[in-house]
């Protein structure tokens, strides 16, 4: 067994009794969580599926999912993400090309149109888990595994994760079951008062979970509180009303919020003595506007820290430490903090390859056992500076360029001109089509609260003041929001189809 099952196992053992996960304001004990990924996990047995078995889950906020999740790890399996809220001609095409032995969801989702039926084709066995805990079985069209083509096991990889979908289709990544390790033991260790070889016992205080668990964000979370012995609270998505009544129930120190919900906490006017009991929020999976970090400052008194990563690293690899936060927040502004213990990390041109100084601009390079063959330098999408401290600067994605009549626009450094607009909430700039230029551009703007509608023409020479003249918005779309990834990410291919015509 592994130190993940083996940690897992024994803190399911500890009190039955304690409670564990709230959902939907009931709460479920650690007793009703361990008999429920016993059950599934006798299942898997029942199907001769073990140890790096592929075990495809439609993963949903919701607890049996957990357990089902919980099920894999403990047997070392291979855990397959699906996502249940794609659409369903997706969704179907996504389960014809995987392949696999062995799917669980709820009866809901194997009760979509089509969804046995494919299954049943293909040979792959299902489990049914009830909602709220309330047991598994086979299901009753697909109660053995038949298929002679299935990818049955992936015995060196923790699991095939499904990206976000910002910028285009999602697709699955292989995250090898060293590297996962790697990075919950170093997210462990990053704990006060905590090392991830101590031996497991249950907490105090209760997390709230909103993130899609679909995602590394979410997945990461449920292992590393369930490990760490913490009750959480979850939330089927986010929303600042259930956010808001969740922190006033449970009190809690540390919550976790995307940079969209911020915005949105913010402009919901929260009175300050409901969250007085946070003293920080974490927040990643998209750069942090430092304008956000300083009103929740002047607002709330509450730090905003600021944490770096991808699905391909495994989870994060920089964070601030929140003990230096208030400190080192006004000479570092900006920054995602520091990288984690084992992780390296180098910023080089673009074009020559060459190592840049400190403090200038380049593709972030890193280095860690989680990530690639953890020897080698593994190149980034994302535009970085590395100061001499070792705080790393996170610029926005180099390979969403737009490419303006040969020169080239970065989205986020526009994006970052516009949020400085005292009328502008949120922006998205995106580039379309242009029959001259090739790409120009475009904005798609979302207001604060009360705020009048600028005229574009202002709103250009607002830009212009701060930017490049090809840096400039040729056309601004005014909208309430614009489409999201379940992670709450502008969904940047569907915000494209909104400039459908080419631009003149």
């Amino acid at each position: 067994m592994s130190y993940l099952s083996d940690q897992l196992q024994g803190v399911l053992a500890i009190d039955a009794e304690a409670d564990v996960i709230e959902y939907q304001k009931e709460w479920l004990t650690w007793g009703a969580l361990k008999k429920q990924v016993d059950a599934v996990g006798a299942l898997l047995d029942s199907l001769g599926l073990g140890q790096g078995s592929r075990i495809g889950i439609m993963i949903q906020n919701r607890p049996d999912s957990i357990a089902a999740l919980l099920a894999a790890v403990a047997r070392d399996a291979c855990i397959v993400s699906i996502n249940p809220l794609l659409p369903e001609d997706r969704l179907k095409a996504d389960l014809a090309g995987l392949r696999l032995p062995v799917v669980i969801a709820e009866p809901s989702d194997f009760g979509r149109d089509g969804v046995v039926e494919l299954l049943r084709k293909a040979g792959t066995a299902g489990i049914v888990v009830e909602p709220m805990l309330d047991g598994a079985h086979l299901h009753d069209e697909l109660s053995e595994i038949r298929g002679d083509d299935l990818i049955l096991g992936q015995p060196d990889t923790f699991i095939e994760m499904l990206t976000s979908g910002t910028t285009g289709i999602p697709k699955r990544i292989p995250l090898k079951r060293k590297s996962l390790v790697a990075s919950i033991t170093a997210a462990l260790n990053m704990e006060k008062g905590r090392k991830a070889e101590d031996p497991p016992r249950l907490r105090s205080g209760t997390e709230l979970l909103g993130n899609p668990i679909t995602h590394i964000g979410g997945l990461y979370f449920v292992i590393t509180t369930i490990l760490s012995g913490r009750k959480m609270c979850l939330q089927d998505k986010f929303s600042v009303e259930g956010w808001h009544d969740a922190i006033r129930r449970h009190r809690p120190k540390i919550v976790g919020a995307v940079p969209a919900a911020l915005r949105m906490i913010l402009e919901a006017g929260i009175p300050k003595e409901d969250l007085e009991s946070l003293v920080a929020i974490r927040s990643g999976t998209a750069p942090l506007d430092p304008e956000i970090v300083d009103e929740f400052l002047d607002r709330y008194d509450i730090p905003v820290v600021g944490t770096y990563g991808a699905t391909e690293f495994a989870g994060a690899v920089s964070m601030w430490r929140l003990s230096e936060f208030r400190e080192m927040w006004p000479k570092k502004r900006g920054s995602v903090g520091q990288l984690f213990p084992g992780v390296e990390a180098r910023v080089v041109d673009q074009e020559s390859d060459a190592e840049v100084e400190a403090g200038a601009e380049g593709v972030l390079e890193l280095k860690a056992g989680q990530i690639g063959d953890g020897k080698s330098w593994v190149r980034t999408t994302d535009r970085a500076s590395l100061d001499e401290d070792g705080y790393l600067y996170i610029k926005g994605r180099a390979d969403n360029a737009i490419i303006r009549g040969g020169f080239k626009v970065h989205p986020d450094d526009v994006v970052e001109i516009l949020h400085r607009h005292p009328a502008i909430r949120e922006a998205v700039v995106v580039g379309v089509p242009d029959k001259r230029l090739g790409a120009v551009p475009a904005a798609v703007l979302m207001l604060r609260d009360g705020a009048e509608e600028p005229d574009p023409d202002d709103l250009k020479a607002f830009v212009r003041k701060r930017a490049l003249p090809y840096q400039v918005p040729v056309m601004f779309k005014f909208v309430d929001d614009v489409p999201r990834t379940p992670a709450l990410k502008p969904a940047l291919k569907l915000v494209r189809e909104m400039f459908a015509e080419p631009v003149a």
